[in-house]
């Protein structure tokens, strides 16, 4: 018995092409969105609010040393899992990445409590924590090194020595792991392993830092409008209705998405359809050129492009705009979603484009002496995957702001280790623009947007006040202490009615001010209390004497 697939066109009737099959499919395809999507918001309305969102914004916050209570609990883990399927799968233009890093720092955070050591200690909790984002990292990506280096950059706010090794100790057993199951289905265990027949050449970096510029200008748009929609929606009566929102978006989504292939096939396959290098076997539009190839086992070819390669560029300039835009209003609403898949669909949109048009540039003008010396021997020099790879790395850099993490992520996502320097000129140019057009990543942006109290290490302050300016008392007040043995019980009790502090530093005498202790309100007001119950009406006349306790 041999089971056969069957398109839903076909279960009702229909033939594989044709209007009505395709208006059959597209009503499915809108169908199965809206119902994943409504699922996977709701699960997360009803059970864990904090499953919402990337995680990572709060992950650097709770590493800041404050702390979210129920954010890294059972009930986040599990709805996390299961909202971040059924959202992958209802096609918004969102990422699974991200939402990874909360996901493994939720089951760093319920382990911890197997260890006393840890689970009591919230400084060594944040330790496990650290550890746990870089395991995400690899385990999203295939990219073991790339996570610590992206929990050292961009997560962690203390990163010890002895954290750095532990947290790669985490990422090589979470990539050991990963190997092992290879969720990829290829021998590389990576997300998008490419392998281009030309080097690139050194003329190649000028269109490889345009991308990086490109990327950044692309990146801040997005930043922008993305804190604009949220603020918005945070501060009107959108914010109410969180399940309606999901289902508007992901209705519009749907609808522009489907007449386009390249928006409406999966994501991480259209960034692996960009990245690759065209071949024989390779039948999108995107390759079809007037083909005269040197071997018949070579993909080099003297490319001279068709009307499909320019209809397809055209479909891929919509699907930039298109993605961009839906991008914006998909990245905060109430359902598990990641940015790092959606940015690099991006880049490597862009990036294609543009290779695309370099390779044609050194097609049809070889005698041009930028292109002569490797574009004159008749085969293609120009590599537009490798633009769609450098692209990929200028966007989602110019979003998250990472650098040395960044470039790293992308040699090991794609196994292309000799294109480091492509990767580290588009990386730096679009960070230096993304800073000159705003100065926060989108992560960083979201902290300061649902306020956060936390404080980041690179930002600069003019001060202008001095503590004596601010302190209480002010410089000539009397100071609010107690005297460790010369001081009533009625007096006490007059400082604890003038004052609001929470606790009082205990000195020798009020001349010497030599400190010995500090006491707390809420032990004074007890202390008080009992010694009433105990002395009546004589509590008041009685002399207090402040003992300094050895442990």
């Amino acid at each position: 018995m041999s089971l056969q697939w069957m398109t839903w066109p076909q279960l009702f009737g229909e033939s594989r092409e044709g209007v009505g099959a395709y208006i059959i499919s597209y009503l499915f395809y809108i169908v199965w969105a809206l119902l994943f999507a409504a699922l996977s918001a709701s699960l997360v309305r009803m059970f864990a609010p904090y499953a919402c969102g990337s995680g990572i914004p709060e992950i650097k916050t709770i590493l800041s040393g404050f702390i979210i209570r129920g954010y890294l609990g059972k009930w986040t883990l599990i709805i996390k899992v299961v909202g971040l399927i059924l959202s992958v799968s209802s096609g918004l233009s969102l990422g699974k990445e991200g939402p990874m890093v909360h996901i493994a720092s939720c089951l760093g955070n319920i382990l911890s409590y197997l260890f006393p050591k840890y689970g009591r200690n919230e400084a060594k909790k944040r330790e496990i924590l650290s550890a746990a984002a870089a395991a995400g990292v690899s385990v999203a990506f295939g990219a073991p090194i790339g996570g610590v280096l992206f929990s050292l950059e961009e997560v962690s706010y203390y990163f010890p020595l002895k954290t750095l090794w532990r947290s790669f100790f985490c990422a090589l057993i979470a990539a050991f792991i990963l190997r092992s199951i290879n969720p990829f289905g290829n021998e590389h265990s990576v997300l998008f392993f490419v392998e281009y027949n030309k080097p690139w050449i050194f003329f190649e970096l000028i269109p490889f830092v345009g991308l990086g510029i490109i990327g950044g200008v692309i990146a801040a748009i997005f930043i922008k409008a993305n804190i604009y929609w949220c603020r918005y929606r945070k501060f009107s009566k959108l914010g109410q209705y969180p399940v309606t929102e999901v289902l508007v978006v992901t209705l519009v989504t749907a609808v522009i998405a489907y007449p386009n292939p390249y928006t409406r096939m999966n994501t991480s396959q259209l960034i692996y359809l960009l990245f690759n290098q065209c071949g024989i076997s390779n039948s999108d539009p995107l390759c079809r050129y007037n083909r005269n190839f040197t071997d018949v086992n070579s993909a080099i070819e003297r490319a001279a492009a068709t009307t499909e390669v320019y209809n397809a560029m055209g479909l891929l300039f919509l699907a930039l705009l298109l993605k961009l835009v839906m991008t914006v209003f998909t990245f905060g609403i109430k359902v598990p979603c990641g940015l790092f898949i959606p940015s690099l669909a991006l880049g490597a949109i862009a990036g294609r484009i543009v290779g695309i048009g370099m390779e044609q540039l050194a097609y049809n003008y070889q005698n041009i002496w930028i292109f002569s010396g490797e574009c004159s021997t008749g085969d293609d020099c120009i590599t537009p995957g490798l633009y769609a790879m450098v692209g990929a790395a200028a966007v989602l850099g110019g979003v998250t702001r990472m650098t040395v993490s960044l470039v790293v992520i992308m040699f090991e996502l794609t196994g292309g280790v000799r294109y480091i320097v492509p990767l580290m000129a588009a990386a730096m140019a679009s960070k230096w623009v993304g800073d000159a057009l705003g100065r926060q990543g989108i992560y960083d942006a979201h902290i300061a947007l649902n306020g956060y109290p936390f404080l980041d290490s690179k930002d600069e302050f003019q001060h202008t006040s001095l503590a004596a300016d601010v302190m209480q008392p002010k410089r000539n007040e009397t100071l609010a202490v107690i005297t460790q043995d010369s001081m009533t019980v009625d007096d006490v009790e007059t400082l604890l009615k003038e004052t609001e502090h929470n606790g009082y530093p205990v000195v020798v005498s009020k001349e010497s001010q030599y400190l010995v202790g500090f006491v707390l309100r809420r032990d004074l007001n007890l202390a008080i209390g009992k010694q009433r119950e105990l002395l009546k009406y004589e509590v008041y006349r009685s002399c207090g004497c402040f003992v300094r306790m050895r442990r």
